[in-house]
């Protein structure tokens, strides 16, 4: 039981990185290499399919971290819990009103205040990378230490 608990967080927490760290390394940048307008429009679809499955495996990454504390006691398997699990109320308060600014109708998606909208939302997003990444290193080191 807790070595499937162990695989689920771990590979919850590895998809979500990957995810996560692409989006900034890779997509993000390429959509910012675009003019405003091109950016702001291919953002929007790019945003709304990984909404479900990045919060998907936050979830799955958080509980099944805290399943792992709970069964073995080991207050990292929390701390890793915590980091995973920080990103959930994060997107929520801190970076969805950006996005709600990026998808609103009225929004002109070749403005300035639009490119800087964009630009925020990547640094923001690199908050969700981080934590997400500092989670795997500490569930991976945990794992292999057992």
């Amino acid at each position: 039981m807790l070595a499937v608990v162990q695989f689920i967080a771990i590979l919850s927490v590895a998809i979500f990185a990957g995810a996560a760290i692409y989006i900034n390394v890779a997509e993000h940048p390429a959509r910012m290499g675009c003019d405003t307008k091109t950016a702001a429009t291919v953002w929007a679809p790019s945003y709304k399919r990984a909404y479900v499955m990045q919060a998907s495996l936050a979830v799955m990454g958080f509980i099944s971290g805290l399943t792992v504390w709970f069964l073995k006691g080991s207050i990292l398997w929390l701390l890793g819990a915590t980091c995973i699990g920080a990103v959930i109320p994060f997107t929520f308060m801190v970076i969805m009103p950006t996005n709600q600014q990026l998808l609103a109708p009225e929004r002109d998606l070749s403005s300035t205040e639009t490119r800087e909208l964009l630009v925020k939302w990547g640094n923001l997003h690199a908050v969700r990378s981080i934590l997400s990444f500092i989670a795997l290193v500490i569930y991976v080191a945990l794992s292999l230490k057992a």
